[in-house]
Parts: C-alpha cells; structure tokens; sequence
C-alpha cells in the first residue's frame, strides 16, 4: 500500500511538472526522473487488449521452443504461447470505445489528398542535418521486422475527389485500397473494429527470418546455422527479384537486409568455433538470438539517440539498456541489481504490465515517418568520394533494386548513405515521388494522401484527442500548434477553422520540437511507452537473457558490438569515414 501511495504521488508530481515545465526543458536528473514518471503513468493508463481470448496452441514434440525463438512468434510467453505471435491483433494505446472510426463522410473530410497535397508536399528538400540516410533506412528496416497490416483489400477502395488543378495522372477519382479486414472479428461482435498484424509482434528479426516456417526455410543455407548469400557476399538474386516486388522495398533495406544477414554468418561462424559439436539449428537459433539482441541493442543506444539528440535521452535510452549504473560497470560487474532502472531491461524481470503484449495501431500512426526519404540521391565512391551515379527515389525502389546493386558496390552505397541527410520530419517535406508513387503491381497511389486516411480508418484519433488521451493538453488554436504564422493560416484553411479536426500526422509533424529531437514530443509519448515495452514483455530480453539461453559468446557479442564495428567487420574499406564518428546514424 505504502508504494502504491508513492507511486500515486510520483507520477502526479512529475505529470505535473512536465504540464508547468515540459520535461525537456528541466535540468537533466529531474528531467530523467519526470521521464520515469510519465512512463509508469502511461503503462497504468495507456495500455489496451484488444485480444477476445488467449487462443490454445498445441505444445511442439521437443523442447526447442524453450530455448529459442519460433519462427511464427509462438510460445515467446509460454502461459500464453499465441501473444504476438504473427497474425494476431493489434492493441491500443487508448480507451477501446474511442477508436470505433468516424463514419464514411467525416473520415473523408478533409480531403486527404488536399491535406497531402496544400500541407505535405516538398517544394524544397529540408535535410535533417543531424542523421545520415542511413538512420531513415534503419527506421524502415526495423518497421519490417515490427508490423504490417497485409496487402490491402481491392474491393471497395475510398475514392478522394480531385481539385481542378490536381495533376493526378489518373482518372477521377483517387482510389486508396482500403485495411484488410480482421477475419477474427465476428459480424455480431459490436466492439470497434480490429486488425491483425502479419508478422510477429516481438523484436526477433523477423525482417532478416521470416514470420513463418515457410519464410525462414528459404533463407536458411541448411549448413553451420548460416542464411544465404552468394559467393561475392550479396543476397541471392532470386531473393532480391522477389522483395523488389513488395511495396516499399528499395535499396535502403536492401543494404541493411545484406549487412545483417552477414553478421548472423559471422556469428555463426563465431559459435562454430566455440562449439563445433552443434548442428544446423543450434547453431542458427543461437545466431538468431545474438543477432537480434544486437539489433535491438543498436536501435535503442545509437538510432535513438541519433534521432533525439537531448541530453537527457542520452542518458536515457542508454539507461533503458544498461540501467543508471551504465556500460561500465556492466562489463565489469554485470547486472548489479534486479532492478530495470538500476541495470537496464535486458536481464530483468519480464512484465507485461498487466496487459497481453502486441504492437499497438498508435505506435504505427506516430512512426509514419516517410519525410526522412529524399527524392535524389547522390551515389559516392568510399575510396575518393568521386560521383558514381545519381538517381532518384523512384530509381533506386522497386524493381530498380536489382540494377542498382549490380552496378554499385555495396560499401560505396553504405558510404553514400553514410554522408547523405534524410529528410526533416515535418510539414511541406514529403518526398514528391511518393506522393506519386507506382507501387510494384502497378497501383498507383499517394502515399502521403494514404498516411492521412489510415490514420483515420484504423480509429486512431485526431491529433488534439490524441494528445489528451496520453495525458497532454491539447492546443487551443493554430499559432500554438505551430510557430509558423504563415503555416498556421495554411492549416487553418485546409481544416476550415477546426483545430480540433487536425489529423494526427499533420500534428506530429507541425508541433515544435524539443532541443536536438528528429520527432514530435506527442510522438514521444507513445515511444517511452512502447520502446521499452518490446524489450519489458520479450522472455529473450528478460528472463531469458542469460548465458544458459545465448551463451556467454552470445552476450559478450551483443555487448561488444554496434552499428559502426558490424559496418567494418564487414566492409573495411569505410574504416577512413568511420574513423572519428561516434554515432554510426550522425553524418560521416
């Protein structure tokens, strides 16, 4: 009782201090502790199952799922061995009554394709000065392995009206495919609708291995625990003719599938050494695990702390991973305390904070991050920085991929990527090419226009509900959601005066940002919730991170490791770029 009553008065002291101050704004240890806080009143208030029952999954014949990843997600939580496994829902971060979508009138209003086209579009590039274009290729990289709605239902698509002056190629009007429905929401079932998540919910690598048996079988070699490549080091051909075929693929994840499919070989070949008795699925279950530790590890430390550049997430997302005792004493001592704040999540105990654990339909809407595409690319030697090739987005996506990884070397791409800016994450910075975008087969579609509506259609709320769902005030006019005089007539126009209809993405991307943030404070919140709860819900990351699970090679890897010694281990030509830079995602 006398906790509860802390913990009552804890996050009531520092919600209210961030209402007066905004944590951003305080003095870095009272800005970490209102951070810790705001995370355990969101994990009391913010965290929705949208799951009926938890569904029955037969046992396997051996014990293997103990010890290891499955490749579909199952048995990750063994009392509930169906959580997050691929194919079930997605949850909420907000109330389940308020995510029923408005009806078909209001969810077309205002036109997303006004919205896209008066407030998204990119008459000139803004570079986001602080991250190299590897960090927006890591974002989507990771998008991989987290979620995917499916392929999108063709039967009765929304249709967006045209203005007269659109130059939409098509003929009138717009068509955006609408989600593929949730098969295991029944008809008489009046709760709001539902949508299930395609792949594995947990941070497994799923990108790299696949959501099914199937998938993971035919990037499997079937020798020493290995995925495949071709002699030269490239991803086999007929894998790459086959991803350029998906909508989104471009070279971006190309690189970044090539890179860690080769560290998962490296780590196999690690493992070999040490324990040459294994066999192929020792061996590969144990990569797999390394390899996606080390994953997570790297988006926690370095791409976040690339994109929010404070002082005080500095510290804290390297405390989400070390705890406040730090690396240091980590690797000299190990964990020193069970405790998550003290040594970092990974190695603590598991909780789902009393809520099944999936990727939530608000996580999705607030990682909606397309601005960090340029539409032109400069392609550089790593030798002498001369120009090879330039080309645009629509020329190195797709089918293009193929061509483009034929025709330049991968470390010159990875140098390239490494000294390029994506683009800032705000309004009148979408990529042009996508709001024009030809997907592989052949549907033609504004992505920015498709942002908006999905937002809409999967009940996500509006930017200044949303904001007060998640503890924040709403803004009460134009001028304070943005500091732009101009952009606030602009956003006054297109909503016609509402400020309570602005959708969340225009939102997230008009709000001023906090000193060194890539996104949106409102963004934010969902991230402190989410980002710690992958690591928090994940046996692999808790209870099971131990040398009994990984080896102690395994650990010593994922401890030893980050983005910048995976780039050279494998590339070593870009030793001279790398040479000074401390973040591998900062620009080169």
């Amino acid at each position: 009782m006398a906790r509860s009553v802390f913990s009552r008065v804890f996050t009531d002291v520092t919600e209210a201090l961030d209402r007066r101050f905004r944590w951003h704004r305080l003095p870095v240890p009272l800005g970490l502790l209102t951070l810790v806080g705001l995370r355990m009143r969101l994990r009391e208030r913010n965290l929705y199952d949208t799951s009926s029952t938890s569904v029955d999954q037969p046992s396997p014949e051996d014990s293997r799922h103990l010890t290891t990843r499955t490749a579909d997600g199952t048995f990750n939580d063994l009392e509930n061995p169906a959580m997050s496994s691929a194919g079930t829902r997605f949850g909420r971060n907000v109330p389940l009554e308020l995510t029923y979508p408005e009806n078909d009138w209001a969810l077309l209003r205002p036109n997303p394709r006004t919205v896209s086209r008066e407030l998204l579009t990119r008459h000139e590039f803004q570079p986001a000065t602080t991250l190299n274009l590897l960090a927006a290729a890591w974002l989507q990289f990771m998008i991989r392995d987290w979620f995917s709605h499916g392929k999108s239902e063709k039967d009765n698509p929304w249709e967006l009206e045209l203005g007269e002056d659109d130059p939409w190629p098509q003929e009138r009007p717009m068509q955006v495919l609408r989600t593929r429905k949730d098969p295991t929401h029944l008809p008489e079932d009046s709760s709001p609708p539902t949508y299930l998540n395609t792949e594995t919910h947990w941070w497994d690598g799923s990108q790299l291995y696949g959501s099914n048996a199937d998938a993971q079988k035919r990037v499997r070699s079937g020798e020493d625990g290995k995925l495949l490549v071709e002699p030269d080091g490239m991803l086999p051909r007929e894998l790459v003719a086959q991803a350029s075929k998906e909508p989104g693929f471009w070279v971006g994840l190309a690189l970044l599938q090539t890179l860690f499919v080769l560290e998962h070989n490296a780590i196999c070949d690690r493992l070999r050494a040490e324990y040459p008795s294994w066999s192929d699925d020792e061996l590969f279950d144990r990569a797999r695990l390394i390899n996606s530790a080390l994953l997570a590890k790297i988006h926690t430390v370095e791409w976040t702390t690339a994109i929010l550049g404070h002082p005080t997430m500095q510290i804290g997302m390297r405390a989400n991973w070390w705890g406040i005792a730090g690396e240091r004493i980590h690797k000299l001592l190990g964990r020193i305390s069970s405790s998550e704040v003290i040594s970092g999540i990974p190695g603590s105990q598991k909780d789902h904070f009393g809520v099944p654990y999936s990727i939530t339909e608000e996580f999705v809407a607030v990682y909606r991050m397309h601005p960090l595409i340029p539409d032109d690319f400069d392609f550089r030697s790593a030798t002498d920085d001369s120009l090879i090739q330039e080309r645009t987005f629509r020329e190195v996506a797709g089918p293009h991929v193929p061509e483009v990884l034929d025709e330049i070397h991968l470390a010159d791409l990875l140098y390239s990527f490494g000294i390029a800016h994506p683009g800032a994450i705000s309004l009148r910075n979408y990529p042009r090419l996508l709001q024009e975008y030809e997907r592989p087969d052949g549907i033609l579609m504004d992505l920015a226009a498709t942002d908006i509506l999905r937002s809409r259609e999967l009940g996500v709320p509006r930017y200044n509900a949303f904001r007060k769902l998640l503890h924040l005030p709403p803004v009460e006019s134009f001028e304070e959601l943005t500091d732009d005089p101009a952009l606030a007539d602009e956003l006054r126009r297109v909503y016609d005066g509402e400020i309570d209809r602005v959708d969340l993405t225009i939102g997230l991307y008009a709000e001023p940002k906090p000193r060194g943030f890539g996104f949106s404070d409102t963004a934010f919140r969902i991230f402190i919730l989410m980002a710690s709860r992958r690591l928090n819900s994940d046996r692999f990351f808790t209870t099971d991170y131990t040398p009994r699970i990984y080896t102690q090679t395994g650990l010593d890897w994922v401890d030893d490791n980050d983005m910048s010694s995976v780039l050279l281990r494998h590339f070593p030509d870009l030793l001279p770029s790398l040479r000074n830079v401390d973040n591998a995602f900062a620009p080169w």
